[in-house]
């Protein structure tokens, strides 16, 4: 976890945001670390109140990320987090919905990377991608 934090030491991070279900391990860890507060992405129907919602893509179909509609303010500075970067299309949809309620994405890390099978980084061009491990 130090590495990942210490990585983002100089962003002024406001939030945290972890999809279900080990980006919240993961991600409540590095919100404790930074100083800041912790979001829940998860899969739909399973948060209390009203939410924004991503569809997105999946290799055999699709899924979709819910966070809660007031979460993330305007201009927060958020940074999301999980354990695997495989094809990228958790965490692209996760961009998405940060976008979308007014947040700015100042990093995205993982736990492990497998490179040798995806290009995870594709889908997330533009955006500060980081990961502890590759394979």
């Amino acid at each position: 976890m130090d590495t990942i934090a210490n990585s983002l030491r100089d962003r002024q991070v406001d939030l945290v945001i972890g999809p279900e279900a080990r980006g919240f391990v993961i991600g409540s860890a590095l919100a404790y670390a930074l100083h800041a507060g912790f979001v829940l992405a998860r899969k739909p129907g399973k948060l209390p109140c009203e939410t924004l919602k991503y569809e997105y893509g999946l290799e055999y179909g699709s899924d979709v990320l819910e966070i809660h509609k007031d979460a993330i303010k305007p201009g927060q500075k958020v940074v999301i987090v999980d354990d695997l970067l495989a094809t990228g299309g958790t965490a692209l949809a996760t961009i998405k919905l940060v976008e979308q309620a007014g947040g700015e994405v100042v990093g995205v890390r993982f736990a492990i990377e497998l490179c040798s099978e995806f290009d995870g980084r594709a889908p997330l061009k533009g955006y500060d991608v980081q990961s502890v491990m590759q394979y």
